[in-house]
């Protein structure tokens, strides 16, 4: 048979199990006779003064004093026996290994069945261990009761045992319906779930965890999803065992809600950022429209399409308005494959017409960005008389729509529609704004494409126009030429050639490069070649010819240079006489073969001003070739001006059956597959058979 379990060891035990403050300080109980004898002594009384029983039951409790102590507490305790009074204060004992010890002690009269007498119960226990847990509980009932931060016990089952009230007004309900209730049963519309299983591993490893976000709805504000940041530590007794966890719970709404806002906000600007770099880069509309889709999707909506007024897309100017309807050509799409919603929508290079009432016209016709934030059949209903397209999107997955006009210089060039299928809720008027944009900046990109396009083309008719249709030489000369324009569209420029007839049956033969690309140039140098053929006429020498021309050039607004290379030839006597402005060197080619690139004075370009041109004389055998070129031919990056003519020299050196041949030959081995610059070719063979011209 067990021996019972003495009263006091059991009170230990469940003091030890309840944990807290009860655990947490032994307390020593004795008991002492009227006269302060010993009478009764508990384990917690052995641990604190390190006496056991035998060697403390009968003596004096004025023996357990520290020698420099008070020895007033005999007197005290003997005036709670005959008083009836209890006592409470702080004495130094000594412990039996002989240090002192201080102790606050609780002592009452225990009336004995006698009369007039009584016995004395004393409970002791370490001061400086009760005055820390006096402190650390008035703290911790500060700190829960007027904390703004929310906060919750939790037993090892995750019920609440206690919340303060600050967490009471978050959740909107008092403490009573949380206590003995679990979160997931409590608040189901947030992610209990998740917390309970954050509260178990800091149950199961000791591992606090910190910022645990809890998200969505509770009775304080049930129309309003929220934010918190959570943290959770383990509760624990004196031997290291989980006894519960401790919430605390923050409202970080705000705070998240403006962290959300400016990266959405550092996105739209890097979006932006990122469509003002690809944007209209290569001034192609197709591209132009390409890039805008890429770029929508999937940061701003999960299909975009891209649709440009029909004119432009034929390279025709933009049309008389909206008024009769539009016919839009589908130039971007995004995402091109794998996704339902761009197979219901019409093709790339597909012409789409909308009628004057269709809301497509009457989008683009407010010249405003247009949103239905949530599609459904209602919305679509208005539509559906012109097309079945919108009514098919719905069983897709689209629930929200937006569109933005392209307009550039009060101008509408088409529209961007956007799509969204993603869950992420619907478009509002931060994505209206951003699609807005970036419509505008493609805009903006096609429109200068379509002005450049058409500056371009007007150059190029004027270039084309103003070099020489049909050149007829004079008897004894035979001509070759080609002009071939750089592969960049924005290198149109002002090379030029032309061969006249001069009185006596020379021939001028000529060359010039007007610096500068586009319309500019191609109209002073068609200025230039007017000029030279009303000069040569004239049968001027040719350096005041170049003063001419000089005086042309001044006449010009804005100041114009040119390179320009003059020559006239006496097909009978072989006779040439060249003049040189600024223009790369002539070669020649005689009839055995040899290559000399001309050593003529270099002169300065047309439009310079105060330099005397002089003219260089020199003989030509008959069959000799002259060989004129602007420097698109020889100039190339990255190579030496001289390893260039080297090789042009080298090429005139190798046989050739006619100057056609030769003139093909020369541009295809020195001209790169991408020129830089404009190109003109003139070579002329000198002594030839007289020409004979073609039938009528």
């Amino acid at each position: 048979m067990t021996e019972p379990t003495p009263i006091e060891d059991l009170i230990s035990g469940a003091a030890q199990d309840a944990g807290g403050w009860l655990g947490s300080l032994p307390v020593a109980q004795l008991a002492t006779g009227a006269d302060g004898t010993i009478v009764r002594w508990n384990r917690a009384a052995q641990e604190l003064l390190g006496y056991a029983p035998p060697q403390i039951v009968g003596r004096h409790i004025a023996e357990l004093l520290h020698p420099g102590a008070d020895r007033s507490l005999g007197r005290a305790l003997w005036e709670t026996a005959v008083t009836g009074r209890g006592v409470m204060g702080t004495v130094t004992a000594w412990h039996q290994d002989g240090h002192p010890l201080e102790l606050e002690i609780w002592a009452c009269p225990v009336p004995a069945r006698r009369h007039g007498s009584s016995s004395v119960l004393v409970f002791a226990a370490d001061a400086h261990a009760a005055r820390r847990i006096r402190g650390s509980s008035a703290v911790w009932d500060g700190l829960f009761a007027r904390s703004p931060v929310g906060i919750a016990i939790l037993d090892t089952q995750l019920r609440f045992l206690q919340v303060n009230p600050a967490l009471e007004a978050m959740n909107g309900l008092p403490e009573s319906a949380h206590v003995g209730r679990r979160l997931t049963q409590l608040l189901p519309e947030v992610n209990a779930e998740d917390m309970e299983e954050a509260m178990r591993q800091v149950l199961l490893t000791g591992e606090p965890v910190l910022d645990r976000r809890r998200s969505g709805r509770t009775p304080a504000e049930p129309s309003r999803d929220r934010v918190w940041s959570c943290s959770y530590v383990r509760v624990e007794d004196p031997g290291g065992r989980p006894i519960g966890v401790i919430a605390s719970l923050l409202d970080i709404t705000e705070q998240q809600r403006d962290h959300t806002e400016a990266e959405a906000g550092r996105r739209r600007l890097a979006l932006l950022s990122e469509a003002s770099a690809r944007i209209g880069a290569s001034l192609e509309l197709e591209r132009t429209a390409q890039e805008l889709a890429d770029l929508a999707v999937p940061q701003l909506a999960d299909a975009a399409t891209v649709d440009v007024l029909d004119t432009l897309a034929r390279g025709d100017e933009p049309g008389p308005g909206l008024a009769g309807g539009v016919a839009l050509r589908r130039l971007g799409k995004a995402p091109l494959t794998g996704s339902a919603v761009i197979g219901i929508l019409a093709p790339l290079g597909r012409t789409l017409v909308f009628p004057a009432a269709a809301p497509y016209t009457t989008a683009l016709a407010a010249r405003r960005p247009f949103l239905i934030a949530h599609l459904d059949e209602q919305t679509v209903a208005s539509a559906a008389r012109h097309t079945s397209k919108p009514a098919q999107l719905l069983p897709v997955g689209v629930h929200s729509f937006m569109m933005a006009p392209l307009v550039a210089r009060d101008l509408v060039l088409g529209v961007a529609t956007f799509y969204r299928t993603s869950p992420v809720g619907p478009f509002g008027p931060d994505d209206v704004t951003l699609a807005g944009e970036l419509a505008a900046r493609a805009a903006i990109s096609i429109d200068n494409a379509r002005l450049y396009h058409r500056e371009h083309e007007t150059a190029v008719v004027l270039q084309r126009s103003m070099l020489p249709q049909h050149i007829t030489p004079p008897p004894g000369i035979e001509v070759a030429h080609r002009y071939l324009p750089a592969s960049d569209v924005n290198e149109i420029g002002g090379d030029w050639y032309d061969v006249l007839r001069l009185p006596g049956g020379k021939a001028a033969l000529l060359i010039g490069d007007v610096m500068g690309h586009g319309i500019a140039a191609a109209a002073v140098m068609g200025r230039l070649s007017a000029s030279v053929r009303a000069l040569a006429r004239l049968d001027l020498a040719p350096e005041a010819l170049m003063h001419q021309l000089e005086a042309t050039l001044d006449d010009l607004a804005d100041p114009m240079i040119a390179t320009f290379l003059y020559a006239v030839i006496d097909p009978v006597s072989g006779r040439c006489r060249i003049t040189r402005a600024g223009h790369p060197p002539p070669a020649t080619v005689g009839p055995d073969g040899t290559v000399r690139l001309l050593d003529l004075p270099p002169g300065t370009p047309l439009g310079v001003g105060g330099t005397a041109y002089s003219t260089t004389d020199l003989d030509l055998a008959p069959g000799s070739l002259l060989v004129m070129y602007t420097d698109g031919l020889v100039e190339a990056r990255g190579s030496d001006i001289d390893v260039r003519l080297a090789e042009l020299a080298r090429l005139l050196a190798e046989p050739s059956a006619s100057l056609d041949q030769l003139c093909d030959s020369l541009i295809t081995q020195l001209v790169p597959a991408s020129a830089d610059d404009d190109i003109a070719l003139l070579i002329a063979r000198v002594g030839t058979a007289p020409h004979t011209a073609p039938p009528p």
